[in-house]
Order: structure tokens, then sequence, then C-alpha cells
């Protein structure tokens, strides 16, 4: 009742501001779940965390700096938000990497079908609701409400990677080049006619990490340029071609334990495709071992049992694959520091071992 009296009143304040400046109404989303789970077994810190990274697709500065620009209303609206202290989104937010001038939040419902949160989407009556790195299949309801349509930023050159975790499989399945897609939103996952695409070549360091902030600066620009189209009357929908189609499933914990017997690319796929969260692993006496800045070394050849550590090239540590070798820069021992390759292997007698 607090949170939803909160919102009341941000909601009265916003209606002012906009009605004194005759501007339009735009709704844009963020899905938060992810974060709310981490923090029930991971403490705020972890929230905060993985909160920080979903924004920088979701809602990096350039979006609603872009939006004010052209005297948009924006009301960011968190959803999601199960079984949360009356503190917490408040201070989840103010730990978590975004900057904006306009963090105040319409409503925070308990879940997407909740008669309250829909009756409130409804008196905002938007034209066009936006949601980036949201996750979760949006109402018939909720569809029909905005007046122009539903967008979804989505990190992929759709068909190709349609799912939760498209970055990650970009580059997990060794794509040479990625990209941005404006879709329009159909009640089926990432499946809705295509607006605009932008391709983004993909750098031989590149991770997720780096990836993703790429993708997001990329993603802000593209809206705006949907958003401008829209104004002059020229919004398209392009059917999704029906060849080319791949999935990006969510990353299980299963997943992230490195297969050895793999050839080299395939490996130094998963790493940078983990890397910097959740990070991929391997066991070093029983121990989880979590390997960063990975790169193919030898991509063919057989240079020791897989797993094996072969030695230090240039500062990385090499290791033998079912069919070549790749490096990595740096590890990290469940419980311990991220240390460069040089150093971690001072004192620890990894070199000739092998990694399970």
């Amino acid at each position: 009742q607090g949170r939803l009296s909160d919102a009341r009143r941000w909601l009265a304040r916003l209606e002012r501001f906009t009605q004194e400046r005759g501007l339009h109404r735009w709704l844009i989303t963020v899905h938060i779940l992810q974060a709310l789970t981490a923090e029930r077994s991971g403490g705020l810190a972890v929230a905060r965390d993985l909160l920080s990274q979903a924004l920088e697709i979701a809602a990096p500065e350039n979006y609603t700096r872009a939006f004010l620009d052209e005297d948009e209303r924006i009301i960011p609206l968190l959803a999601d938000v199960r079984d949360v202290a009356p503190s917490f989104v408040d201070q989840l937010l103010d730990g978590a990497i975004i900057s904006t001038p306009q963090r105040e939040i319409a409503a925070q419902p308990l879940r997407l079908k909740d008669p309250e949160f829909m009756a409130t989407l409804t008196e905002l009556a938007p034209e066009l609701m936006v949601v980036t790195a949201y996750g979760r299949i949006l109402t018939h309801e909720m569809l029909a409400l905005p007046s122009v349509g539903f967008l979804n930023v989505h990190a992929s050159l759709l068909p190709r990677h349609r799912g939760a975790a498209p970055i990650n499989w970009t580059l997990i399945r060794g794509d040479k080049e990625t990209g941005v897609t404006i879709m329009w939103v159909t009640y089926e996952v990432d499946t809705g006619p295509i607006f605009l695409q932008e391709r983004v070549p993909i750098g031989p360091e590149d991770n997720a990490g780096t990836l993703a902030a790429k993708l997001a600066e990329r993603g802000g620009a593209l809206l705006v340029e949907a958003l401008a189209r829209l104004r002059r009357g020229e919004g398209v929908k392009i059917t999704q071609p029906e060849t080319g189609i791949t999935y990006a499933p969510p990353i299980s914990p299963e997943m992230r334990h490195l297969q050895w017997q793999q050839p080299a690319p395939e490996v130094a796929g998963w790493i940078r495709g983990l890397d910097p969260r959740p990070g991929a692993y391997t066991l070093w006496q029983g121990e989880r071992l979590r390997l960063f800045g990975a790169r193919v070394e030898k991509p063919t050849g057989q240079a020791a049992s897989p797993g094996t550590a072969v030695g230090l090239v240039q500062g990385r540590l090499e290791v033998a694959c079912g069919q070549g070798t790749i490096s990595v820069t740096e590890l990290q021992l469940a419980g311990h520091k991220r240390l460069a390759a040089d150093a971690f292997l001072r004192g620890r007698p990894l070199v000739g071992q092998v990694l399970k």
C-alpha cells in the first residue's frame, strides 16, 4: 500500500509536468526480476550488480536523454516486483549504474495481470510502449493498450538468436557480427515484425560485457530513430524471414561448466560469451576456477590431453582442448580475487595439471 501511494504521488506530479509542457505520452519498462531473485540469495550488493548489467541494455542513459531531448514524456515502470521490502527498490536503484534526469517510478506491480496495475496503465493511455531485456510474455490485454503499438529493443539481428540471452549466444556460437533489432511485439516471443535493424561488428577481444555496452549504445540511438520515423508517419512492419532462425535460451548453471574435449574455438566462445558474468568455470583440485579473456591460440592439433594447463604464452595461460588450444588472461578461484594469469600461477602448481 505504501508503494502504491508513492506511485500515485509520482503520477500526479508527472501529470502536472506533462500538462504544463504539452508533452506526448511514452512508456518505457524495465524488468528487474533477476536482480530481485539475486537479492534473496546473494544480498543487495549482488542484486545491484545484476541490475546494473541489465540496465546497460534495458535503460542506458542515452535512451532517456534522447527521449527528453525530443520533449517526450517517459514513465519508467518497474515490473514483476515480487515480495519486496518497501525500501528495497529505492536502495537497488540508488546503488545501480543508472543516470537519468527522470527516475520517477509510475508503478511497481506484483504481477502483470494485477487489476490495479492494468488500471494504472489504462489511465496513462500510452501511445507507445517499449520493452528492453524483459524476457517475459506480455498479456494480450497489455499488448492492446498502446494506440501506436508496442516496440522491443532486441540485442541481435532477428530472427537469429531469439530468446532471453542473445548477447551470450552470439559469442558462444562464434558469430563475427551481430546487431540491434527494433521490432513490433506480438504474443509469441521475438517473432514480431521488424521495424529497424543495425549491424554491429564483433571484435576479436569482445566479451559479453563489452558487446552489451556497444549494443546498448546503438540500441538507444536506433530506438530514437524509430520514434522519429513514427512521428513522420514512416513506421513499417517487415515480416521476419522463415530461414536463419536460432534460439538463445537463458544460461543455466550447467552450461557454465567448460567441456575441454570441445574444439578450441568452441571453448573460447563459451568463455567469451559468459565473460564477465556469470562466468565460465572449470574445476581445479575440486574447486571452481573461473576463466576470463579467452582467445584461440591454436585452432587445431593436439598439444596435450584436453584440459591440460600447458603454460604461459605472453602472460596468458594456455590450455589444451579437444582440438587446438586456448589462452586466458585472468583466473579466479571461488572466494578469491580475480588475478592476471602470471600472478595466479605464482605459488600455484597449475601448469601441467588437468582442469576438469
